[in-house]
């Protein structure tokens, strides 16, 4: 008698497998496509690893493996596909069991090409095989920040149309050179690159035959690796008391000063980056705290800040991004406010765990709010902002010394080597 494998069962096309995992399709010859997810089911990025979507280079499949008993970033979900094509798989083969490349058969840039079992058919159309419909449909449904692709034998990372900076840390983690490869029809990387802007997809390409403990190792923390540098900034939320009383200090400070009347913050623009001139949180804490004039311009509402970044990176969440805060005279209408405990430039972009804290914050903020690392400027570069508006007259040259053009350069540097930022979705 067959088993219901052999005799193409046909149940449902997503089915619960055990805590974590899920049947997300099935083969053409009926044998299920698994995924399984490691880290919170409420995790907003994503990470898919597929070990293989050739039959015949398994090598990823023993870095899947490992991934499963790895904890990822907090934050963050991994989803892993240890097999997208286990007929080839069981068959030993390149193709499923229609004999079709799987990586010739997505959408993007796809054309008829060989038949059945040449080296790279692509099938009747594009997404004709149950195996690329379930992935893809897959896709769509969890959309992974990054998906890695394992394949073998060209021991690259290879260049894609994705985020270069995730793709070079990889190259770096695993020791594989980042290399461009010929432009291929009907890839899955090239399907989602183009389908998913802001997302990045890439191919590993693993060394020949069986994988080593230690390329299985380097893979492994290259991988784990990508999940760090896109896990969202933790935070603390310490709110400062911003009660209606404050709300319409607030929203009469915008009307002297902006003609705006409102104390929300709209659609912000603009990310500045200042210090304390303290050197613990606590006080910055209190003074912000404390509605009361400010000792500089003797006005209400008192003076604060959407976050502050501590010395060790702690990042503390004072103040909504969607109201305004006063900390930048001429944008405090458009621009959201971050302070870093420290007493000047160099002591701020000495300190490595604020300047990574401050980095990965700003890039969230940039993607969240739509914000150009143009943008992202220090208290000193306040009047040069095409932003900047002030209706007080005796304000309109007013700003302050703290990270001047020459840090906020070096800044803006550190920032563009990040992984472009995330939109919320």
């Amino acid at each position: 008698m067959a088993s219901p494998v052999e005799a193409g069962d046909q149940r449902p096309a997503v089915a619960a497998a055990a805590p974590g995992s899920i049947v997300i399709g099935r083969s053409a010859r009926g044998r299920p496509i698994r995924a399984v997810r490691i880290g919170s089911p409420r995790a907003r990025i994503k990470v898919l690893v597929v070990g293989s979507l050739h039959g015949n280079e398994p090598a990823g499949r023993s870095i899947v493996r490992r991934l499963r008993r790895s904890r990822p970033p907090r934050g963050t979900a991994l989803w892993l596909i240890e097999d997208a094509n286990p007929d080839g798989s069981a068959a030993g083969t390149r193709h499923n069991t229609r004999g079709v490349d799987l990586n010739r058969n997505f959408p993007d840039a796809w054309r008829a090409d060989g038949r059945p079992f040449d080296t790279y058919h692509s099938g009747t159309a594009p997404l004709s095989e149950p195996e690329s419909q379930a992935v893809a449909a897959f896709v769509r449904r969890v959309r992974p920040r990054v998906t890695l692709w394992y394949h073998q034998a060209l021991e690259i990372v290879v260049k894609s149309a994705g985020d270069p900076s995730l793709q070079r840390l990889y190259s770096r983690r695993s020791g594989l050179p980042w290399r461009t490869h010929q432009p291929l029809n009907g890839t899955a990387t090239g399907w989602q690159n183009a389908t998913f802007p802001g997302d990045t997809a890439f191919v590993v390409e693993l060394p020949r035959g069986a994988p080593s403990r230690g390329v299985v190792r380097r893979n492994t923390h290259a991988a784990l690796a990508v999940a760090r540098a896109i896990a969202p900034q933790p935070e603390v939320n310490r709110p400062i008391p911003f009660a209606a009383r404050r709300k319409e200090e607030m929203r009469a400070y915008a009307r002297r000063h902006y003609g705006i009347d409102d104390f929300r913050l709209r659609r912000p623009r603009v990310i500045v980056q200042h210090y304390t001139v303290t050197d613990s949180f606590e006080p910055v804490f209190r003074t912000f705290a404390n509605d009361v004039p400010d000792v500089e311009l003797g006005e209400l509402p008192g003076v604060c800040a959407h976050y502050v970044i501590d010395r060790d990176g702690t990042v503390y969440r004072l103040v909504p991004t969607r109201i305004m805060c006063r900390h930048t005279v001429g944008l405090n209408w458009t621009a959201i406010g971050i302070e870093h405990v420290g007493q000047s430039d160099a002591q701020v972009l000495g300190s490595p765990r604020q300047m990574q804290a401050s980095l990965r914050l700003t890039r969230m903020l940039q993607g969240r709010h739509g914000i150009a690392t143009r943008n992202v400027i220090g208290h000193a570069e306040s009047l040069s902002s095409p932003f900047h508006r002030e209706r007080v007259a005796r304000l309109r040259r007013q700003t302050h010394g703290d990270l001047g053009r020459a840090s906020m350069d070096r800044y803006r540097r550190l920032l563009r080597r990040l992984p472009a930022p995330a939109s919320m979705r």
